[in-house]
């Protein structure tokens, strides 16, 4: 699919990978709408790219679905493009320090990663149904974000890892539902990656992390994860199958 005239949708966009795909979507000629929870920030990211913000919590279907909605009304066609980044990366052992759980944990994390996820796939992929096929036959594409800690979780990432995991495992069943309105459904799962979560890490921490990475032997870029979402949206052979982006690292244990 050819990006340029048409509409994106960009979860998490106000920030981070999210923000890098705006960016470059917009770049590229696309109208974005930009959905995040932090209205402030989308807006700022907005009003830079030429795009339009909407405030959001993934984790509420009635928010989503006026986004949705709103993207379409405000840009002028339901988007073409959806890109989930919007994410939450808590940390907790399933039994901690003195028998502690962290249900709570979990739940908070399934909601906002897979099932934040799972809404804003829902409601773009019926808005992208009422659109009018182009010329390959694609009425739309998703790329939703998983994670390498979906394969290769760490001690303490048992919520991030089930929701990331179960992000992937719906990327085919979705692309063979779709499959007959054209809409394609990919996953994109990222390594190591410069964004916010890992701006708040200490320096040797960073480079101990870094030095597990075989080549490039640093963090992703933003910008990294943003061009593949361009490479598949121009791809129409991409479908129903997650991608691994992450310079060959393997999450150790801990």
């Amino acid at each position: 699919m050819d990006i340029a005239g048409q509409v994106a949708l960009v979860t998490g966009g106000a920030s981070g990978l999210g923000a890098a795909t705006a960016r470059l979507l917009a770049s590229q000629g696309a109208k974005v709408a930009v959905v995040d929870f932090d209205a402030a920030r989308g807006a700022a990211v907005a009003e830079e790219i030429g795009g339009a913000a909407f405030a959001c919590d993934v984790g509420d279907e009635a928010s989503v679905a006026a986004a949705v909605e709103g993207a379409a009304e405000r840009l002028g066609s339901a988007p073409r493009v959806a890109v989930s980044c919007a994410g939450i990366g808590l940390a907790a052992r399933i039994v901690g320090r003195e028998g502690k759980l962290s249900v709570d944990v979990f739940e908070r994390t399934i909601r906002v990663n897979l099932l934040g996820t799972y809404l804003v796939m829902s409601h773009a992929a019926r808005a992208m149904q009422a659109l009018e096929p182009l010329e390959t036959g694609e009425r739309g594409v998703i790329v939703n974000t998983s994670s390498a800690a979906w394969q290769d979780g760490q001690v303490g990432q048992a919520a991030y890892s089930a929701s990331k995991g179960g992000i992937a495992a719906m990327c085919l069943p979705a692309a063979r539902e779709f499959a007959k309105t054209g809409i394609r459904v990919m996953a994109i799962a990222p390594g190591l990656f410069h964004t916010p979560m890992m701006e708040g890490l200490p320096e040797e921490t960073v480079a101990g992390i870094t030095a597990n990475i075989p080549f490039p032997n640093r963090l992703g870029q933003a910008e990294e994860y943003a061009l593949l979402v361009s490479q598949i949206v121009a791809n129409a052979y991409l479908n129903g199958t997650t991608i691994r982006l992450d310079a060959a690292t393997r999450l150790p244990p801990r």
